[in-house]
């Protein structure tokens, strides 16, 4: 079908038409629209507040969409939309004052000439001016609405019913899809990037569904069917959540320090206080805050691997992959991304912290108190050859952990991710995570050296600190080297090919002449 029937076909779309699907026709867009390849280019250089023309005409016969609204996400839309070769006509209340802010492209009307030729009206307005529009009811008959609103908590909360259903129940003559409202005003004005590019969208009427799904590709988005209008409340609730996959990581740390932080408050500033009479509340800000965050880098790191040795231990013992694991344990493995990543801020955060220790006072005034104690003792040279090599190796293994750290963060971005095939991902997810937990821990061996079995360590009776963060690194590092060994490496291995210990199953590990095979009966 030529692209200068799209306009006439658009307009005559209705529910029980018999003409030729849309989303045919709209994989024509190339004749006079950019190719997808160019849809990343930001559009907001060329927005222009005085609609001087900076966004040129679109082609004679592209598709015309409507927008009813005039506001920043409206205006946001309509530039998208013309970047991306459609027509647009807004309807808005007050044409005269609000033309100037979208492209001179864009045709701004009242609402009624709005409504009138396009198949497809973008509902741009909040959930209490729907009502408003209900003396459009004749001309929208037959038309798709797109609901692009997002209720308020409260609004979510109070209301059972969703905007899209409540939409649905003002124009029962019209279709109605949910979509786009999980998708900023700046994304739509600056083109999508490497982050999520979807867009849920929903309707009872498939028809529609493809024909929105073929505007989202062709404005550089990846539509994603969330099913009927009932799951509209499910969409409108995305944008609600705040980072929902951090709370249990972000608490985790949270706690991790704030016991840290207090184990640590006690031993080196309550301690002396109590006992030598020396104030060295001097030290919360930066001495303490820089033992502690060590303390959770290393411990968070630990606790991203610990799960799958866990998990290797129950389907050892089981005998089989096919048991669900517990609901804590699954829900630990899903959120090992994100505990990671907390690991690397805080191990950060420790290595900053660590460059402005010299450039506190209380450095210097020790700096120059080990000099005069020095010329009154008559020491000229105090260099330790132990504790020099010491600290040269402990520096060189925090930097090692920290730059491998570093990539596995970087590795976590979706636009580096997905230039990555499974075995490259697994490879620095997996193998050198475990290197960077190895390497932590002999940083903070390197450090502890033979602090361990001084007496004058233990502080109110308190080990050291970096004592009680190797305990569960050293459970899953002990763990994995069990776990290389060939008796439970090849039973592992059979287990997660398939092989059931209650299975009558003959099995046998590929391209091993060693292993015997082995049955198993009920």
């Amino acid at each position: 079908m030529p692209v200068g029937d799209l306009r006439e076909a658009m307009a005559q779309f209705t529910l029980q038409g018999t003409r030729e699907p849309l989303i045919g026709q709209m994989s024509h867009l190339s004749v006079g629209t950019r190719v997808l390849g160019e849809m990343d280019k930001p559009l907001i250089s060329r927005h222009r507040v005085d609609s001087d023309g900076s966004l040129a005409e679109p082609p004679s016969g592209a598709p015309k969409v409507g927008i009813l609204g005039s506001g920043d996400f409206a205006r946001s839309l309509a530039t998208r939309l013309v970047g991306s070769g459609f027509s647009v006509v807004v309807g808005s209340r007050n044409p005269k004052r609000t033309a100037g802010l979208f492209p001179s492209s864009t045709q701004v009307t009242f609402q009624e000439e709005a409504v009138r030729s396009p198949g497809v009206i973008f509902v741009a307005v909040f959930r209490e001016h729907y009502s408003s529009l209900c003396g459009l009811s004749d001309q929208l008959a037959g038309k798709i609405l797109v609901d692009v609103s997002n209720p308020t908590e409260q609004e979510h909360l109070q209301h059972r019913e969703s905007n899209a259903e409540y939409l649905a129940s003002l124009f029962p003559t019209c279709t109605v899809v949910k979509a786009f409202n999980v998708i900023s005003a700046w994304t739509l004005q600056a083109g999508p990037r490497d982050g999520n590019r979807q867009v849920p969208i929903c309707s009872d009427q498939p028809e529609a569904k493809r024909i929105i799904s073929e505007m989202v590709h062709a404005m550089g988005f990846m539509p994603l069917d969330m099913g009927s209008l009932a799951s509209a409340r499910e969409v409108e609730a995305m944008p609600l959540c705040l980072l929902p996959a951090w709370k249990v990581p972000a608490l985790l740390a949270l706690g991790l320090f704030v016991c840290f932080f207090a184990y640590n408050f006690i031993r080196d500033v309550l301690q002396p206080y109590v006992q030598e009479g020396k104030n060295k509340f001097y030290k919360l800000p930066v001495s303490v805050v820089n033992t502690t965050l060590p303390c959770v880098a290393y411990v968070l790191l630990s606790l991203v691997y610990l799960p799958g040795v866990l998990a290797a231990a129950l389907q050892l013992q089981r005998g089989t992959k096919y048991r669900r694991f517990p609901d804590w344990l699954d829900h630990w493995l899903q959120h090992r991304k994100q505990i990671g990543l907390l690991s690397f801020f805080c191990a950060t955060l420790h290595a900053l912290y660590s460059f402005c220790l010299p450039l506190r006072r209380s450095h210097r005034y020790d700096l120059v108190n080990l000099a005069v104690k020095q010329v009154l003792t008559n020491k000229s040279h105090i260099w330790v050859e132990e504790e020099v090599w010491r600290m040269e190796i402990y520096l060189s293994l925090g930097v090692l952990a920290l730059g491998t750290l570093s990539l596995l963060a970087v590795t976590s971005l979706p636009s580096i991710a997905n230039s990555l095939n499974w075995r490259e991902f697994s490879f620095v997810q997996s193998t050198l995570g475990f290197v960077a937990l190895v390497l932590s821990t002999l940083h903070t061996l390197t450090y502890g050296w033979t602090r361990a079995f001084e007496e004058s360590r233990y502080k109110f009776y308190l080990p050291p600190t970096f004592t009680l963060t190797l305990l569960v690194p050293c459970v899953v590092i002990l763990a994995k080297g069990l776990f290389l060994l060939r008796c439970f490496r090849l039973r592992l291995a059979k287990i997660r090919r398939g092989w059931e210990k209650d299975s009558a199953v003959k099995f046998m590990l590929p391209n091993d002449s060693i292993l015997t095979e082995k049955t198993s009966h009920v």
